[in-house]
């Protein structure tokens, strides 16, 4: 429970803690320093964020990830990890909406921060059984919903983090019970790795995926990624 209170507190009065406890935090909790920068309302520095990449690029990187089961995960996580970190040639600007402007309080802006810190807009995520207009709807506005438990379940895993975590930072209700919906936190701890990484380096860690997970290849994209979830070690 003291991880949980920590994490409420630092989403609904974060911004009187120092970076350097923050960061801190963020090794104990083993949360990306973005992350609680983010939760905590804090601006994260341009090192800390990834390069500008092309959108199809990180899209097809994520999906072709989404059919790694979690021994295959664990392989390619470290894989990722020991390409070359990309000094960012220019900010990553993330692509937003015209219908739904993205949120500038509340968790609905925190949500958006934690994708961002990944390199992605809502297009680039992988499919995780929610439509395009509900997630930026909920990078937009967070308001009482019957649908929250389901939306984190849902969010949680491909953004790298566990569902008590997540749900204590959304101040939402968390039960034992949840489980993800698609995807767990492993899928999302290989796409928080490759966030530094470039565009060549994301085509070449999805040709990596493709080799472990032996995906066949259609021909064509398809949205509906494996998910694993059901499998994950975390509810065995």
């Amino acid at each position: 429970m003291e991880r949980a209170t920590t994490l409420g507190s630092l989403a609904t009065r974060g911004e009187a803690v120092a970076p350097q406890r923050l960061a801190e935090l963020a090794a104990e909790f083993d949360i990306p320093v973005a992350d609680l920068l983010v939760v905590a309302g804090h601006p994260v520095p341009e090192e800390l964020l990834p390069p500008e990449r092309d959108g199809k690029a990180v899209r097809a990187f994520a999906y072709r990830v989404s059919h790694c089961g979690h021994a295959q995960l664990t392989v390619l996580d470290d894989y990722v990890r020991s390409l070359p970190r990309v000094a960012p040639a220019g900010g990553f600007v993330q692509t937003t909406s015209p219908r739904h402007p993205p949120a500038t309080t509340g968790f609905a802006a925190v949500l958006g921060g934690l994708i961002r810190n990944r390199g992605f807009g809502i297009r680039e995520l992988p499919f995780m059984g929610l439509s395009l207009s509900t997630l930026y709807g909920m990078t937009s506005h967070w308001g009482p919903s019957p649908h929250r438990p389901q939306q984190l379940c849902a969010v949680a895993g491909p953004l790298g983090w566990t569902l008590s975590d997540l749900f204590a930072v959304a101040a939402e209700p968390y039960s034992q019970d949840f489980r993800p919906m698609m995807h767990c936190r492993h899928l999302g701890r290989v796409l928080t790795a490759a966030a530094p990484l470039g565009t060549a380096q994301l085509v070449q860690a999805a040709k990596e995926a493709d080799r472990l997970s032996v995906r066949a290849d259609h021909g064509a994209w398809r949205p509906v990624a494996q998910g694993f979830a059901a499998d994950c070690p975390d509810f065995a």
